[in-house]
């Protein structure tokens, strides 16, 4: 429940970003949508890593969308997110291709 609001926080987040280019909002928010249903079916067999993934993943958007962004801290904060499902690889495909992807989207915004 509390990884859903956080999800959900995270994607008001994003809408209200004016730091964020329109094509590029609209691909964070639907590999949010899809992360969302990826999560639920996670949190129910491995409910710590799906507290990591959902904490970087939050943490990552926030930096990303930062009105005065630290590259460093995009980086580490991605690479954490990107970290956070490699054990996940084999059970959780769809999940672990979505954190790829997002890592790579927040890491090329604002660039």
């Amino acid at each position: 429940m509390i990884l859903d609001e956080t999800l959900t926080q995270l994607e008001t987040n994003i809408h209200q970003s004016d730091t964020i280019q329109a094509e590029k909002k609209a691909e964070l928010l639907h590999l949010l949508t899809t992360l969302k249903s990826e999560i639920a079916a996670l949190e129910h067999t491995h409910a710590e890593h799906a507290e990591s993934v959902v904490g970087f993943t939050a943490r990552s958007t926030q930096e990303a969308i930062r009105q005065t962004r630290n590259p460093q801290l995009v980086a580490l904060s991605t690479q954490g997110l990107t970290t956070s499902v490699e054990e996940l690889e084999v059970s959780h495909p769809q999940l672990v291709q979505i954190v790829n992807a997002m890592s790579v989207l927040l890491s090329n915004i604002g660039i």
